[in-house]
């Protein structure tokens, strides 16, 4: 099941990412300028990442042996339309984009169900295996522009929804809900309700933010950056780029069973310590190599690690018939973070001419985490453990 759901995450981020590659190719065809180009990428990541929130409560009360194939089910069309339509005026591909935002709420799909199937004391690992499934954009951003070249504009949308339409048929036959899993009882609007109500419902948000926010950031603009800050060409930019995303996708298992071994705390607390220090460090412009290299890999590791803690932390002290809910919201949040970064970062370049305050933004954002993880979070962590939790330790302990 855990094999089923990291594949399902894995092919609808390939597909919720599809845009983003094609960016350049559209603004020379279309004539777009760099606002109309860059809302264009926009739309599908506000649409996954808001979406992710009825999609989260749907799940508590569905469970993800039906929102799994329906979700991906669903993604096959905005997919084929823009491959065989969609690509001949901004405001196609803006229509189109914004029903390909459906395949990113998968994450909140996934979440819940992974949780479900493992104890306590082992979701950490569990769910950081799951969201390694968010490498799907680096195979995006990997295969996109190369199958375009060499089948024509429709062939990586079709290859995606065929690969989508496979996996909707098998998690439908072979995907199961975990027997006894909690089902969530009250209407949608009073779950939502209820989850807002939670105070580790707004602290992960804040969390996941700065962790995974800081990810999508870098995915999205880094390339950018290499190329206006340090005068590489596109080419080795992507390459830095996909390699920055696989340390990432690779590290963040690793902040889950890291936080299995040691609490999601300790993780946290040194994660965002570990960005804020990187980012400190790059913020003066120092020469891509060593230094500027290191800064960014240590920062992928990071984000990474801290993208896998932060959902321990959710499935360890969420309420177990609440955790599709809280994830809706936390990876809503996570998305949109990752949303305002590039921007800012553009807009104080056009004024300044230099990504350094940016980047000095970033270091002081992660500090004021530290400060989060080891005060509020840390109460209501220990406040707010399960009950299932403590027999899992206690269990361990004998």
């Amino acid at each position: 099941m855990l094999g089923l759901a990291t594949l399902g995450f894995a092919l609808n981020f390939w597909a919720w990412a599809l845009l983003s590659p094609l960016g350049p190719r559209f603004k020379d065809l279309l004539g777009l300028s760099p606002g109309q180009q860059a809302l264009l990428v926009a739309v599908p990541v506000i649409v996954g990442s808001l979406g992710r929130i009825p999609v989260g409560a749907l799940t508590d009360r569905f469970g993800g042996r039906v929102m799994f194939p329906l979700i991906s089910a669903c993604s096959i069309v905005p997919v084929v339309f823009i491959g065989v339509a969609g690509q001949s005026s901004l405001p196609m591909l803006l229509a189109g984009g914004f029903f390909l935002g459906i395949a990113g709420t998968v994450f909140a799909v996934g979440v819940p169900f992974v949780n479900a199937w493992f104890p306590p004391h082992r979701r950490g690992l569990a769910i950081g295996v799951f969201g390694a499934g968010m490498g799907g954009t680096a195979i995006s951003a990997l295969t996109t522009v190369r199958l375009v070249k060499a089948g024509g504009a429709a062939a990586p949308f079709l290859i995606t929804a065929v690969a989508l339409a496979l996996y909707a048929a098998v998690a439908w036959l072979v995907m199961r809900d975990a027997p006894g899993r909690a089902v969530a009882a009250q209407p949608l609007l009073g779950r939502l309700a209820a989850t807002a109500r939670l105070a580790i419902t707004w602290q992960a948000c804040v969390l996941y933010a700065v962790a995974f926010g800081g990810y999508v950031a870098f995915s999205v603009y880094l390339p950018a950056y290499l190329q206006t800050g340090y005068g590489l060409d596109q080419a080795d930019a992507a390459n830095r780029m996909a390699g920055f995303v696989v340390l990432a996708v690779v590290m963040r298992p690793i902040g889950g069973w890291l936080s299995d071994r040691t609490g999601s705390v300790p993780v946290l607390t040194g994660v965002f310590a570990v960005v804020g220090v990187m980012a400190a460090v790059q913020a003066l412009t120092p020469g891509l190599m060593p230094v500027g290299t290191v800064a960014f890999l240590t920062m992928a590791a990071a984000l990474g690690a801290g993208s896998g803690a932060t959902f321990a932390l959710v499935a360890q002290v969420a309420p177990a018939d609440k955790v599709g809910s809280v994830t809706g919201l936390v990876g809503a949040a996570g998305g949109l973070g990752g949303f305002v970064p590039p921007l800012l970062m553009g807009f104080l370049y056009g004024r300044l001419g230099s990504y350094g305050l940016g980047l000095a933004l970033l270091a002081g954002t992660s500090a004021l985490a530290v400060v989060l993880t080891l005060t509020v979070v840390r109460l209501t962590a220990a406040r707010r453990l399960t009950p299932a939790a403590h027999g899992a330790l206690q269990v361990r302990a004998r």
